[in-house]
């Protein structure tokens, strides 16, 4: 009788979370606030956001389907040899639950890896620092910490850039040299800045990778979906490129939101409702392209990674 064999690498598979239904929106957003409840207004605001999406965000749905493919893809490449959990930063199962659940489940090792394609301190390093904490000392833990340059990954943005890019032309019949093409991603405090972060270094060589395979004429980076805090955040804004966009005789724009690998909020709302609204009233023809919420190849890259990861753990520790 052949037997399964126990997975000896565990995977703590984080991401962001999401409420799961419109009555946890306001625990979940007194947990984004470390135990502050919301005013009322703050509250009513993010329920409208959330509402105009259709009343919940597909974010879990999508996170879920993203684990399940990144297991499938390592069982294609080592058939038995990891297992996967998926932990979440605000929302249930928390991240230090699922690093716990995984180190006790017999694993020898565990890999980390944010659904994230760039690294901060604030966002993946502090997803990093929560598991460590989690997971006891005697279980080795290391983490993918960064994969913006993935082939995969490059490859899917390139691909929907350049099928956009045509669509868009073809359907408002404006000149490619007036179109913008704009990569985003969710800004963050300018404080990192001064401490070197990576972040905005790495959503630069994402863009230029694409932009250089796609062969674009005219892009640049723009970030969204800053938070409301008294410290300034990075720009510039989308919602202040557009005008200057305009004014200078731009006449479309196609947004690829390069920093995130699925919709939720963020793109839903933020893009597809608050930004297009504003190229409206510009008359800026506005597309934006598709996530890779369910696509394989990114799910066989991150795969890839996380293999690439373990062998090079094998050979620094042989």
């Amino acid at each position: 009788m052949s037997t399964v064999p126990q997975p000896s690498i565990g995977v703590l598979v984080m991401a962001y979370g999401t409420p799961a239904s419109p009555e946890q929106i306001e625990r979940y957003y007194t947990h984004i606030r470390h135990g502050r409840k919301p005013t009322p207004e703050l509250l009513a605001e993010l329920q409208g956001r959330y509402q105009a999406i259709g009343g919940i965000s597909p974010l879990m749905h999508h996170t879920h389907t993203q684990v399940r493919g990144i297991q499938a893809a390592l069982d294609t490449l080592a058939p038995g040899r990891y297992r996967t959990s998926l932990g979440m930063k605000h929302a249930a199962p928390f991240l230090e639950e699922s690093a716990l659940a995984l180190a006790q489940s017999g694993v020898k090792q565990i890999i980390g890896l944010v659904l994230a394609p760039h690294y901060s301190s604030m966002s993946v390093g502090e997803y990093m620092q929560r598991a460590r904490t989690a997971i006891p000392a005697e279980i080795p833990f290391t983490a993918v910490e960064s994969w913006h340059r993935a082939p995969g990954y490059l490859e899917y943005l390139t691909e929907q850039v350049k099928q956009a890019k045509e669509h868009q032309l073809r359907e408002s019949g404006i000149a490619e040299e007036r179109l913008e093409v704009l990569f985003t991603a969710h800004s963050l405090p300018m404080r990192i800045l001064a401490q070197g972060d990576p972040y905005p270094t790495q959503l630069q060589e994402t863009a230029q990778a694409v932009a250089t395979a796609a062969q674009l004429q005219h892009w640049s980076i723009a970030w969204q979906s800053a938070g409301r805090t008294a410290d300034p955040w990075i720009g510039p804004s989308i919602l202040d490129v557009l005008p200057e966009l305009a004014a200078q005789g731009v006449q479309g724009v196609l947004v690829c939101p390069a920093g995130f690998v699925s919709d939720h909020l963020e793109v839903l709302y933020d893009l597809d409702i608050e930004t297009i609204q504003l190229a409206q009233s510009l008359q800026l023809a506005f597309a934006r392209t598709a996530l890779p919420n369910n696509d394989a190849r990114v799910f066989a890259t991150l795969a890839d990674l996380i293999q690439d990861h373990v062998a090079a753990q094998d050979m620094a520790h042989a």
